[in-house]
């Protein structure tokens, strides 16, 4: 069963490649309550070696024209703030529950990270996963959302038009 979030309870969320950059490289403003709540503590951000490596990656790309330097300052405090978790060699599996498959099979892995961890919540950009909360909901996994609606569920006293 999905877990309610609440003030009390920690809250466990999967955040993918796309929002990572808009984090931890662009700075984007509209995600500070995000990334606040990663530096609080209120939530705890996790990922796979897999997902890792996707941002590794991403960032190591000629059109992100990031040194060496920077990539390495970026995945630092991307390490500070999501923590790293060993998956099952077979996640989805050896699992009675089955997990929607993305269309984007490189996509697939942050469904696998979000259940494996027993997440709230994926949080992403990528349309193929946006397409699968509604599954995720009714087999009552895990909630996936965009940041935008992320934070008008989690963060309603937080003024959007801003």
């Amino acid at each position: 069963m999905i877990p309610k979030a609440t003030q009390t309870a920690l809250q466990r969320i999967v955040i993918d490649t796309n929002v990572c950059l808009d984090l931890f490289m662009f700075r984007d403003p509209r995600w500070q309550a995000l990334m606040d709540g990663l530096k609080s503590g209120e939530m705890e951000a996790v990922t796979s070696a897999s997902c890792r490596m996707e941002f590794t990656l991403v960032l190591a790309y000629e059109k992100m024209q990031l040194s060496t330097q920077s990539q390495a300052a970026i995945l630092q405090e991307f390490d500070q703030f999501i923590r790293l978790i060993d998956l099952p060699a077979s996640t989805s599996e050896n699992s009675a529950i089955k997990l929607p498959l993305c269309k984007d099979r490189d996509d697939q892995k942050f469904l696998e990270l979000a259940y494996a961890s027993q997440a709230d919540t994926l949080i992403t950009k990528d349309k193929a996963l946006l397409k699968l909360a509604r599954k995720t909901i009714r087999s009552q996994l895990f909630r996936i959302f965009s940041p935008e609606s992320w934070l008008a569920s989690y963060v309603p006293k937080l003024d959007l038009r801003k």
